[in-house]
């Protein structure tokens, strides 16, 4: 598991526990390209260009909308904003 960085430094994220997601590799890298992103209810949203860009992505559908596992402790989990961020910024929404 790797921690993908929400927003990233390049982009003005930090080095902080709330500026990241713990990831499997292969979802990381989907992450960073957005074809997957979590909203700032903890959701997993997919993008549809994964299919229509890759034909695949069949595993991460099944799960769109589903929450996904935080730690319960605020200062460890991911930050809303840079949640938000994410979705607006990098996720592929169509």
């Amino acid at each position: 598991m790797q921690a993908a960085h929400i927003r990233p430094l390049s982009a003005g994220g930090q080095h902080r526990l709330d500026n990241g997601v713990l990831l499997r590799s292969d979802v990381h890298t989907l992450f960073d390209r957005g074809y997957l992103t979590v909203d700032p209810d903890y959701r997993l949203r997919v993008s549809p260009r994964l299919r229509d860009e890759s034909g695949n992505g069949e595993e991460f559908y099944r799960r769109a909308g589903q929450p996904i596992a935080v730690p319960e402790s605020r200062p460890d989990r991911p930050d809303r904003e840079g949640l938000e961020w994410h979705v607006s910024e990098v996720f592929l929404s169509s």
